[in-house]
Parts: structure tokens; sequence; C-alpha cells
């Protein structure tokens, strides 16, 4: 009980907003959408994410995550490294790179100084690798990181939607609830998949990171 009390702790530590990973400094093309007006309500936030919880994380993030896991259960830095290319290879935007290598470098900079050993990746690190990581050496298990990461997700895109629409803490907290439903089943789906079906291409989401780069006033980086 006691060990399984500290990995829930563990996790709720890496999966927090809190993190200090600069995750909070990304929109993942939000605030375009909602600049062009793609998005006018709460109900509009919910379908993106919902469509990017099931289309993007459940079909990339989470089962390239799950395979990194494996990977470090039996010490395979060669499966590692391909999957850390291989998602990094999916951001189809400079943006989505960003997000990734820079939290990604910002995650590894904090476990270096909190003495938490990592496996040595050439090139740039994505975060999942280094959220991986940390994972196994806190004995989080597949099914906690797995939830912690994709909790991470949710917490901060609805961060950015507070702040990007007029959206009032209760309502933030009211489409938090409504989304952990999807949690699971976007979990469920991911660890489904074949080597060869992981990867997914959301148009709308591509074309709304591109063009936040040229937005006149942004909140978030690109």
């Amino acid at each position: 009980m006691i060990n399984t009390d500290m990995a829930l702790l563990r996790m709720m530590h890496l999966g927090s907003a809190g993190l200090p990973v600069g995750a909070y400094a990304f929109s993942h093309g939000m605030e375009y959408a909602m600049e062009a007006q793609w998005l006018k309500g709460v109900e509009d936030i919910r379908d993106w994410m919902v469509l990017q919880l099931h289309h993007g994380l459940a079909c990339v993030d989470i089962p390239i995550l799950n395979r990194i896991n494996h990977a470090l259960d039996v010490n395979d830095l060669v499966a590692i490294e391909y999957w850390n290319s291989y998602v990094l290879a999916c951001r189809e935007t400079k943006e989505f790179l960003l997000t990734d290598t820079a939290t990604g470098k910002a995650l590894q900079k904090l476990l270096i100084d909190l003495d938490v050993p990592l496996l040595p990746v050439s090139g740039e690190l994505s975060f999942i690798t280094a959220f991986a990581q940390a994972a196994r050496h806190w004995q989080i298990s597949n099914e906690l990181c797995s939830l912690g990461y994709a909790w991470s997700w949710l917490e901060n895109q609805v961060n950015a939607a507070t702040k990007l629409m007029p959206l009032g803490q209760t309502q933030a907290q009211k489409l938090i609830i409504s989304l952990q439903i999807e949690i699971s089943a976007a979990i469920q789906h991911a660890g489904m998949l074949e080597d060869d079906e992981i990867g997914v291409s959301l148009p709308a989401l591509t074309l709304a990171s591109m063009l936040h780069e040229t937005q006149y006033t942004r909140l978030f980086r690109s």
C-alpha cells in the first residue's frame, strides 16, 4: 500500500501543471482557433479538445509513451531512440515540435537536478521520453503513467482556454470534469494500436498552429 500510494503521489507530481517545464507557454493552436472564431464558446473548446484527445494523444502520444515504457523495462536504448525520433517526426509544425522539445529539455534539466538518472538519447529529447524515464525511476506503472500524461495535457489546455476566453473558474472546472470521462477511452484505444497504426494528421489543428506564427498579438509561444 505504501509503495502504491507513493507511486500515485509521484504521478500526481509528474502530471501537475505546476511542474516547471514551461508547458503553460503553449496553446497547441488554440490561440489562433479562438482568434479566427473557430472556437466561440465552452462547447466548441470541449469538442476541440475531445478531437485532439481521441485522434491525437490516443493515436500518437500515449501509444508511443507505452512503447518507450516497455523499452525502458528491458533497457532497449535502440527502441527508445527510435520512438523518441518517431514522436518528434509526428509533430507537423514548428510550434508543435518546439512544444515537445522545449518541455522535454526543461524536464530533463529538472530530473537531473532531482538526481533522476536518464539514459543518453542522441538528438533532441521528446517530453514523452523524459516523462517515461521519470515514471520508470519513480516506479509508476504504465497505466498510471498514461493517465498522468493525459491529465497534464488536459489541465494545460484548459488553463490556456481560461486565459484566452472569458472563462470563469467554475466553467473551467466543469470543462475538466466533462473531459475526464474521455481519458479512459483514449488510453484504452492507444493500447490496442499496432506499430504501423501509430500516427495522425488533424489538418485544421495543423493550420491553426501554422497561422499562429504570424498572428498579430499572441499570449503563447509559437
